[in-house]
């Protein structure tokens, strides 16, 4: 299987990876101009932009690219490794890392009023979204429509039922404290990228409370976007929905969240 087939097999499963690429090179390199390497969220690869300490290093960046989600341009100058070179070759050589990254996937846990429109927003935004329900009667088309799959599972089975990779979003707009106690653990062992808890300041410093008893961490816990969403005075479910999202949206571009006005 040639690179580009692996590269169009990441995007058909919805895995990640990093696409490194010999961009220019001068003088002596272990590798010649358009090489590349493809490096998957599990460390395994493919290809080589020239092996040894040059090869580890570009690895250990396409990691760091991945885990950011930025793309990035390394130069390396083989010469003295006494001084940090990666390589005794005699030549520079740039190499350019582009991250290769599943379509972001909003997982909307409960499906209630808040849910719902969760799921009708985040699916208009183009967002590839989910259903999320121990209740099969609030997790079907019927119930909440629009959404690309329904998983009527116990939330700390929700692991088990759909992979959650770093473009993973974690709404959780449950029913109450005692659905979030139960799940969160499994949760917080994923890579997910945003994990939002519905409710009052009130509420999740209950959960945090109970969960901290139950032997969690404090700082898995700083993971959590609870009270979720931005700032907006929010009431109806439809307005809490924009307060989500708006945050959702903060986080995956990179945004302030705050007014544009000057």
């Amino acid at each position: 299987m040639s690179i580009y087939q692996s590269v169009a097999s990441l995007e058909e499963q919805g895995e990640a990876g990093a696409l490194c690429t010999v961009v220019s090179t001068k003088g002596s390199v272990p590798r010649h101009q358009g090489s590349k390497m493809l490096v998957r969220e599990d460390g395994r690869i493919e290809g080589s932009v020239g092996g040894g300490e040059m090869e580890s290093r570009v690895i250990a960046e396409a990691m760091k690219a991945l885990a950011e989600g930025k793309p990035r341009m390394l130069s390396y100058t083989m010469v003295d490794p006494t001084r940090g070179d990666p390589g005794v070759c005699g030549g520079t050589l740039e190499v350019y890392i582009e991250p290769i990254l599943p379509k972001p996937f909003i997982i909307v846990a409960g499906g209630g009023h808040v849910g719902k429109a969760v799921v009708q927003l985040s699916k208009w935004l183009g967002f590839r979204t989910a259903v999320a329900d121990d209740r099969p009667e609030f997790c079907s088309p019927e119930t909440v429509p629009g959404a690309d799959e329904y998983y009527p599972v116990p939330l700390a089975e929700l692991p088990e039922a759909v992979k959650i990779n770093r473009s993973t979003f974690l709404i959780l707009t449950t029913r109450g404290s005692a659905v979030d106690i139960a799940g969160l653990p499994s949760l917080m062992k994923t890579p997910a990228r945003y994990i939002g808890v519905i409710g009052s300041r009130k509420r999740w410093l209950h959960t945090r409370k109970a969960l901290i008893e139950k032997g969690v961490p404090e700082e898995d816990l700083d993971r959590i976007h609870s009270p979720m969403g931005l700032e907006l005075q929010a009431e109806t479910p439809e307005e809490i929905a924009v307060s989500i999202m708006a945050e959702v949206l903060q986080i995956r571009n990179g945004g302030t969240g705050k007014p544009m006005k000057y």
